[in-house]
């Protein structure tokens, strides 16, 4: 997935003759905490909330007042991991998109990311989730899914995740089968240790709960 698929239509874009007023109004309106400003196709930046009420008068321009941000963007053939690493980095709540001119193509949301990262983790699949702890020198990814795959299940999602000063990895995995019992069994026979499972029909409604209370703040 690249970033011009994920580019949302319902972001406008600002222009520097706008004011600090009117691009509060969009911000709210759009549940945002950031804004592109461009001319004609021109990107000249991001304005935040803190940048607008730090204005001395919200009815000036935006072309009166300095941007905090420095252009941060990505372009349009970036992979979704840069994506994800720029808004993480700039603590954004959407990204710009770019072509190869530097021309304004429109904008990646939070909301959007997490939308497209529920369907690729397949959040609202029924199943079951697995959580192995492993060495790095361990890892082994064609053995776990052979061992979820003898137990007549199929591997809906994987991801990993590190902590710092640590050679342990975490490797979620979710599956399509909500009875893990012999799954679990055969991971133990196999020296994996198991941190957290959750299988039963209550957990997976919950975690579904979860993340459709978070779609509506974000749509709030």
């Amino acid at each position: 997935m690249i970033a011009r698929q994920l580019i949302t239509d319902e972001i406008m874009p600002l222009k520097t003759s706008d004011s600090g007023k009117q691009a509060l109004s969009w911000m709210d309106e759009y549940k945002v905490a950031h804004l592109p400003i461009v001319n004609n196709e021109t990107f000249l930046g991001l304005i935040s909330e803190q940048d607008i009420y730090s204005f001395n008068n919200v009815e000036e321009p935006l072309g009166n007042h300095e941007l905090s941000l420095k252009q941060p963007s990505v372009n349009e053939h970036q992979h979704l991991y840069d994506v994800m690493k720029q808004i993480q980095e700039n603590g954004l709540s959407l990204i710009p998109v770019l072509d190869d001119h530097e021309n304004y193509l429109g904008s990646i949301t939070i909301h959007k990311l997490i939308q497209f990262l529920a369907s690729t983790y397949s959040v609202h699949n029924p199943g079951g989730v697995i959580v192995l702890e492993v060495s790095e020198t361990d890892y082994n990814l064609t053995e776990i899914a052979n061992i979820i795959e003898s137990n007549g299940a199929k591997v809906l999602s994987t991801f990993l995740s590190s902590h710092k000063d640590s050679t342990r990895l975490e490797v979620v995995i979710k599956v399509n089968k909500i009875d893990l019992g012999s799954i679990l069994q055969t991971f133990d026979r196999y020296g994996y240790l198991v941190k957290s499972t959750f299988g039963d029909n209550e957990d997976m409604d919950d975690l579904k709960d979860r993340f459709d209370s978070l779609m509506n703040y974000l749509n709030i």
